[in-house]
Formats: C-alpha cells, sequence, structure tokens
C-alpha cells in the first residue's frame, strides 16, 4: 500500500482489521482471467447481484470466493452498514474529531425520503420535513410558470456542485424533457461561458436560477451581475426572472432581487445536493415537476438499498469494495467510469468531482495522516467514442486502469434500425461487452505488437433504460459508493479543504488586478507580481 513518510500520531484503523492482512496476501496472487476457462459463463452468472432497477456484474475483477468473502468481512469489521445508517438518520459525520471542523450531518438523502419507509431518526425527518417542504413550494411555483407560459428557457448559474450534477443530469434526461424547455448553464468566471448563453437565449422568455449556499460564492455572484445587467440593458426587470437556491437568510435570500428563494441547507454538500432545490428547481422546469420526482423516487429506492445487511444484495456496497480491492491491495491509482449511452455525457464529469472532491484526503477523521491509498483519480468518456480514443491505453499501455461500464438494455427515445443485421443499440451493447471481455482476458500473439495482457479489471452495471427513475438510483449508487469507501478508510468525505487555500490566493492576485486599474498599492504578493509581469508582456 502507498505511504507517508511524515506519518506520526495514531496509526489508522483500515491497515489493522484483520480482513486487510488476508487481503493483503490473496492480492499476492490475484484470480488469473487470462487463464482459459476462468472466465467462465459459470464465473460470469456467479460474481453478479442485483438490486432495484440494476445488475451489478463483476466476474471480470480479479477477485474469487475467498477475496469476496474477505472483503464483506472488511466491510463488517468497519461497520460500514453501521456508519451508513448514521449518516441517513442525521448523526454528525462531517468532522475531524479534535479539530475545527465543519461538525454537521451529512442528509443529502433526506432530499428524497418522502416516499416509503422514511427514515425515522431524528435529525433525518427533521431534514426530510424541511425538504419536503421546499418540493411542495416548488411544485406551487412551477404550477404557476406552466399556467402563465410564458417562460420557455432557464438559465442555471452556479459552480461546482451547483453545476456539474445538475447539468448530467439535465444532459442524460433530454428524452423526457417538457416541449419548448430548454436549459442553459453558466458556471466558469470566464466571460465567454456567460457571454455564450446570453446569445442563445430571449431574455423576456427566460427565467434564471442563481444558485449559491452561503450567497458568497465568487464566480456565481460575478456571472449574475453580467446577466442581470444583460436583463436590465434589455429592458426586462431581473426581479422578475431571477431565482435564488440559497441558505435561509444568506445574502441572496432577498425578496426585492428575486421573483422566488427556495432553501437548501449546510448538511447538504454541494456535490451531493443535486436532488436538493440545486436540481430541483431547474429539472422540475425542465422536465416537469412529476418527473423531477422519479429522479428521487429512484434515489430513494437506491438509498434504501445502500442499508441492506445482505452484503450479496447491497450494490453500491459491493462496489465500494470492489474498488477498495483495486485501489488499496492491487494498487491501481485510476478508475475509468465508462457509460455507453450518450445520455451520459456528463455523468463522468460529475462523479470526478463527487468522488474526487469527497476522498481525495490525506488525513483520517482523527487527523492523523494515513499512510495508505484513499480517493482514486476519477474520469471517463462515453463508449463507442472512447474506444477510438483512449482505449488503446487502457488494453496495451503500461498502467492498469479498472473500469466501471454503465449500459442499458433499452435506448431512451426507442428510435432505432436494423442495418445489416442487427439494431444500433445491439452494436451498442456488443462493443460494452466485448471490452469487457477484451480487457479481462488478452489475447495471446507471437507478434508483440498485437498481444493484449489482459487481467485489466472491469465491472458492468446493467440497467433496463435511462429514464428519471433509473438516473435517480444510478446517481445515488455511486453517492452511496463513495460514502462506503470513506467510511472504511476512516477519512471525511464530506468536507472539502483542498479548494481553499486556492480561492484565499486568487482573492489577493484579484486585489493586484483591482489595485492596479485604481492606481493604487496592493499587499505585497511577490509570486503572484512575478506571473503577473509575464501576462502584461503579452
Amino acid at each position: 500500500m502507498g505511504h507517508s513518510p511524515t506519518r506520526t500520531g495514531q496509526e489508522s484503523s483500515f491497515r489493522h482489521h484483520k480482513a486487510s492482512h488476508v487481503l493483503k496476501g490473496l492480492a499476492s496472487n490475484p484470480h488469473d482471467l487470462t487463464i482459459e476457462g476462468n472466465l467462465s459463463p459459470t464465473r460470469i452468472e456467479r460474481f453478479s447481484a442485483q438490486a432495484g432497477e440494476f445488475k451489478l456484474l463483476y466476474g471480470t475483477e480479479r477477485v474469487n470466493d475467498d477475496v469476496m468473502h474477505t472483503l464483506k468481512e472488511l466491510s463488517h469489521e468497519a461497520h460500514l452498514i453501521d456508519k451508513m445508517e448514521a449518516m441517513q438518520r442525521g448523526d454528525v459525520l462531517n468532522k475531524i474529531d479534535g479539530f475545527p471542523s465543519e461538525n454537521r450531518e451529512v442528509l443529502h438523502t433526506a432530499m428524497r425520503d418522502f416516499f416509503m419507509h422514511p427514515n425515522q431518526g431524528k435529525g433525518a425527518m427533521k431534514a426530510t420535513a424541511a425538504a419536503k417542504a421546499e418540493c411542495n413550494k416548488l411544485k406551487a411555483f412551477m404550477s404557476k410558470v406552466d399556467q402563465e407560459g410564458k417562460f420557455t428557457d432557464i438559465i442555471q448559474i452556479g459552480i461546482g456542485g451547483s453545476d456539474l450534477g445538475p447539468r448530467a443530469l439535465y444532459v442524460a434526461l433530454q428524452a423526457y424533457k417538457k416541449h419548448g424547455r430548454v436549459a442553459h448553464f453558466i458556471s466558469n468566471v470566464d466571460p465567454d461561458d456567460t457571454a455564450a448563453v446570453l446569445r442563445s437565449i430571449d431574455p423576456k422568455k427566460t427565467l434564471v436560477v442563481v444558485v449559491s449556499k452561503s450567497g458568497g460564492t465568487l464566480e456565481t455572484l460575478t456571472n449574475e451581475s453580467l446577466v442581470r445587467a444583460f436583463f436590465e440593458k434589455s429592458g426586462c426587470k431581473p426581479e422578475e426572472h431571477f431565482l435564488a437556491v440559497t441558505g435561509e437568510g444568506s445574502p441572496m435570500d432577498n425578496p426585492e432581487r428575486y421573483l422566488a428563494s427556495f432553501y437548501i441547507w449546510d448538511f447538504i454538500g454541494g456535490r451531493y445536493s443535486v436532488t436538493s432545490m440545486v436540481g430541483g428547481v431547474m429539472l422540475a422546469f425542465s422536465l416537469g415537476f412529476d418527473q423531477y420526482m422519479n429522479i428521487l423516487k429512484g434515489a430513494h429506492e437506491m438509498d434504501r438499498i445502500a442499508l441492506n445487511h445482505d452484503f450479496d444484495q447491497n450494490l453500491p456496497l459491493i462496489g465500494a469494495m470492489l474498488g477498495i480491492w483495486n485501489r488499496n491491495f492491487l494498487h491501481y491509482p485510476t478508475v475509468a467510469v465508462l457509460p455507453y449511452s450518450q445520455a451520459l455525457l456528463r455523468f463522468p464529469a460529475h462523479l470526478q468531482q463527487c468522488n474526487m472532491e469527497s476522498n481525495g484526503k490525506r488525513i483520517d477523521k482523527q487527523g492523523n495522516p494515513v499512510d495508505f491509498d484513499t480517493g482514486a483519480i476519477i474520469w471517463g468518456e462515453p463508449g463507442t467514442n472512447g474506444q477510438h480514443s483512449f482505449y488503446q491505453l487502457i488494453h496495451q499501455g503500461t498502467n492498469v486502469v479498472p473500469c466501471e461500464f454503465i449500459g442499458f438494455r433499452e435506448s431512451q427515445y426507442q428510435e432505432d434500425l436494423n442495418v445489416q443485421g442487427s439494431l444500433s443499440q445491439e452494436k451498442l451493447l456488443s462493443n460494452l461487452f466485448a471490452q469487457s471481455i477484451a480487457l479481462a482476458k488478452g489475447q495471446k500473439s507471437d507478434n508483440p505488437n498485437k498481444v493484449f495482457p489482459g487481467n485489466r479489471p472491469n465491472s458492468i452495471l446493467l440497467g433496463k433504460r435511462l429514464d428519471p427513475f433509473t438516473l435517480g438510483s444510478l446517481l445515488s449508487y455511486y453517492e452511496n459508493k463513495i460514502a462506503f469507501q470513506g467510511f472504511c478508510w476512516n477519512i471525511n468525505s464530506f468536507d472539502q479543504e483542498g479548494v481553499q487555500l486556492g480561492k484565499k490566493l486568487a482573492n489577493k492576485i484579484i486585489d493586484q488586478f483591482s489595485a492596479k486599474r485604481q492606481g493604487k498599492k496592493a499587499e505585497k504578493f511577490p509570486e503572484a507580481e512575478a506571473l503577473l509581469r509575464h501576462l502584461e508582456s503579452l
């Protein structure tokens, strides 16, 4: 396992679990998928699990019965289900013991917990009640918007979790969009991002939803100012078009500036916020309120599956432990998420933030540096496009990249054609299955250029059709998988201190620009001043 040469203090618990020592031994001789008969139909059938709307096929991972049994034991020793139960009932899990931290509950699951079997934890019930109230407010607002019929477009202004998740879900559900409704997104503080969107809309027919929990996000407020100026110049009153999604009592919670305000709370992390009003306003406008509810129902179903004590039916837990095996025992640093669905074009980007911001941590929950690897580097693109791009490295490169394939039996639009004996959806799935088998088995050849080493671990998450319900379920699968891995590593998956230093220094450099424009002197910042001189020389 990876280690930190500067580690001091208490040893983190992950390496002390009995199951960890057994897994370390098993990793010295992992299942060889390239040997004839080692990837058999029987194995593919046996190493699979089904729950809710999905099947997880992992016969192409380098595991055997002993590995899976021991991963299950590790999940028990690390009390992963207990910790998931604690999270979903509203215990304070966003903390570092003995050090100043956010010290909050983690209750994104409460945003979709008002269907069957709601959690009875005191914190969860309070959060669910608040979420349900916002949903009712949103339903009434969207009913009024539908009746008036004057808005055709919506712009979402937000960054990070206020953009990536909502954008990924909107792109994924274009097939279910309401007729005549279009969403646009502005996230980057690059003014070209804003300008490009504003050129494509009629402000008189456009709502603008501004998303910032604190009401003070620099990029978001800057972009909001640009959009407000555009609306005013176009003769529109921003207060009749702009909506706020923010914390109650924040600077943005202002009825004089916004047509309506919807609330989010500190116990919802940005990257876990898409099923809250952060994504809800835009999704309800674009898809209709009922389809937004279907997303929440699907997420809720998978949240319940994540609480199942039967390891073999807990899909997020199995996925998490396979990731632990690949990361900590086979030492693979990256994971490629490869959806064989063009609709999931932006989904890997959302998972990249959700995973890397959550589990890209180097200290445990007691503040000690860990001496093992934590979060993997997440990346990916849809197939089959990726096959003509980076799959060369995945198959024959010097680094082994575990792959997580996502596929669906049916297409969304159900518009297909039999070409040369098969449908396009069948061709798509044939490529998915072929890549999975090829990565696992490899190929022998007398020509070294045609040798595929194989033993490239991968899994397939397979559903019937990508619709609002299954997309909610897919989202929850990954959110809970990420949380399980953080619990196993004993790290805090719910803060993001790593983004703060860059923000602080950026503000100091902004002061340099501002002072120069006004002919004043800013606080000395020699490194930034040196970089700015290079900029001025262009």
